[in-house]
């Protein structure tokens, strides 16, 4: 048995025995998902629904329907979509970011980060269930961001309820607030991405050479070979911050959209830069036991975050089929041992650690929660089942 052979099995095994039972029982009858699940598995059913949390949902179940032709994730799609739609703004359009177990506003913020998942998730569902009103709201949701969110230069990033503009505490870390983001406009690439999948249009073509050009000049360092993370409304970059995690996770979703796009000028300008930011996290990023996952100032951030190391496999087996290099082999190799020996919760009625140490000692962060959703690591698997035969050959 070859050794992709070998993973693809264990992977698809981790998929169906234990990421995709552990969200459907989440399930709450009366709409959603619960929103918080705490270290010790301890459930809080009346915690506040994310959106960003709900729209990853859908997309997971909406893409699993596709890929694995279960009638009941297609079931669980439309749970995940009920919700989203008690998420949206009738009287100003958009998504909320949060809304209570019963559909009412919680947090009204309105970000584009947000408002690119939603576009992402609704794309997902319409391909996979074919309800044209899905598709109708996600058409919305993209010109109500391009109306709201956009200015001359790109993607701005969070509003109040009526779309005036709002501080950015949201996206912002590592102690400044930012007028632009790297991670808003890789997410807005993704979502028009899914968008231009499901409707072929001209316009959504147009914005992702848009966010591909912003990328190119204002995002991407060519000095550092890779991408800078915080941005002034002029994109003055606002720290010294290597995000690990985002450089590799954006090497392969951006390179997705130019298959989708299919413009070999195009590719042959920017897959180069992707697979310089492929390479320069090997060398600083990845270990034999994880990837880490940020450098500020120099300073390496050795935690195992669950989201960076589903995205450092990804990376690498992109770059390994684009280059044929061996150490990108052994490097989703050792990701997929790491994942599976020590990220992945053993424990009954769990999936993955938010974070472990490098140690290997789980951080007690919870289980689930605004922000820890099965979109990476369910997005890992299906890609690994898409990308590796049952032959263990690469498609």
């Amino acid at each position: 048995m070859t050794e992709f052979r070998k993973m693809r099995e264990e992977v698809s095994r981790e998929l169906k025995d234990r990421i995709i039972p552990f969200w459907k029982g989440l399930r709450d009858p009366s709409g959603g998902y619960i929103g918080q699940v705490e270290f010790d598995l301890t459930r809080r059913p009346d915690a506040d629904r994310g959106c960003i949390l709900n729209s990853r949902i859908l997309w997971f179940f909406s893409e699993g329907y596709m890929l694995l032709k279960d009638e009941s994730l297609l079931d669980e799609a439309g749970h995940a979509y009920e919700m989203l739609k008690r998420m949206t703004d009738g009287k100003n359009g958009g998504v909320f970011w949060s809304v209570h177990p019963d559909g009412s506003p919680a947090d009204t913020t309105k970000h584009a980060y947000n408002q690119a998942f939603a576009i992402y998730a609704l794309s997902a569902y319409y391909r996979a269930s074919g309800n044209p009103e899905a598709l109708k709201l996600a058409e919305e949701l993209f010109e109500i961001t391009e109306t709201k969110c956009r200015d001359r230069g790109g993607y701005l990033e969070a509003f109040t309820a009526d779309w005036k503009p709002a501080g950015n505490d949201k996206l912002s870390e590592n102690g400044v607030e930012a007028g632009r983001t790297m991670n808003t406009l890789l997410h807005m690439l993704e979502g028009c991405t899914g968008l231009y999948e499901a409707n072929h249009s001209e316009a959504v073509r147009a914005r992702l050479y848009d966010i591909a050009d912003v990328f190119e000049h204002r995002i991407y360092n060519p000095e550092k070979h890779r991408q800078e993370v915080f941005f002034d409304a002029d994109y003055n970059t606002l720290i010294d911050l290597h995000s690990f995690g985002h450089d590799i996770e954006t090497s392969w979703l951006m390179d997705h959209t130019l298959d989708v796009l299919g413009d070999n000028a195009l590719t042959e300008r920017i897959r180069p830069l992707l697979l310089s930011m492929a390479d320069r996290t090997y060398h600083d990023a990845l270990t034999e036991s994880g990837f880490c996952n940020e450098s500020e100032c120099g300073r390496v951030n050795t935690d195992r975050i669950w989201w960076v190391q589903a995205e450092a496999l990804l990376g690498f087996l992109n770059a390994y089929k684009h280059t044929g290099e061996e150490r990108y082999k052994s490097a989703v190799l050792s990701q997929w041992r790491y994942i599976r020996d020590v990220l992945s919760d053993r424990r009954d009625g769990s999936e993955w650690f938010w974070s472990v140490r490098e140690d290997g000692v789980p951080n007690e962060k919870p289980i689930v929660e605004q922000w820890k959703c099965p979109y990476h690591n369910g997005r890992m698997c299906f890609e690994v089942l898409k990308r590796i035969s049952p032959e263990g050959e690469l498609i």
